[in-house]
């Protein structure tokens, strides 16, 4: 009651009219919009779009981590891919390194090769110029050989000695 008879006198009105005050107006109006938007439906309305922007947000949120999962999977799939293509790189390099081994044991192989037929060659043609020097101090040989006998016959036998000689070869050719 002291509160009613100071509210009296602060605002100059009586205790019993309330709806005179400003504030009981405003609870009223208050009171009077809630009514309304509850009437029609706004905490529904409002739940609706929150529950849209939720359902909105949680899409982006999948759609996010699907793209975080591409991504990784992206990743992964080049990550083996480069795997491989190391991989690849290092066989190439070993067939390489073993091609470039066989080409020099192969060089080699033909070098050796080649030596020996050179050396083959160059035996034969000593062998072949030997047996041409031979053959030539064979031929001189023999020529001298022939020339000197010619000479001890020309020396030691005339022309009846040569008859008989010739006539022993004619004898000779005709048996034989």
């Amino acid at each position: 009651m002291v509160e009613l008879i100071l509210s009296e006198a602060a605002h100059g009105e009586p205790a019993g009219a309330l709806w005179s005050s400003p504030s009981w107006w405003v609870a009223l109006a208050m009171t009077i919009f809630l009514v309304v938007l509850i009437w029609k439906k706004a905490p529904a309305a409002i739940g609706a779009m929150l529950d849209g922007k939720i359902a909105a947000i949680a899409k982006q949120l999948s759609e996010a981590e699907q793209l975080r999962l591409d991504a990784e999977s992206l990743k992964a799939e080049y990550e083996a891919k480069l795997a491989r293509a190391a991989k690849e790189a290092d066989e190439m390099r070993d067939r390489a390194t073993a091609e470039a081994e066989a080409l020099v044991a192969k060089a080699k192989d033909d070098a050796t090769a080649l030596i020996a037929r050179r050396k083959q060659m160059a035996e034969d043609r000593i062998a072949a110029a030997e047996a041409g020097a031979l053959a030539e101090v064979r031929t001189a040989a023999a020529k001298a050989a022939t020339d000197a006998a010619a000479k001890l016959i020309a020396d030691k036998h005339d022309a009846k000695a040569d008859k008989a000689l010739i006539d022993n070869a004619i004898a000779a050719v005709v048996k034989g």
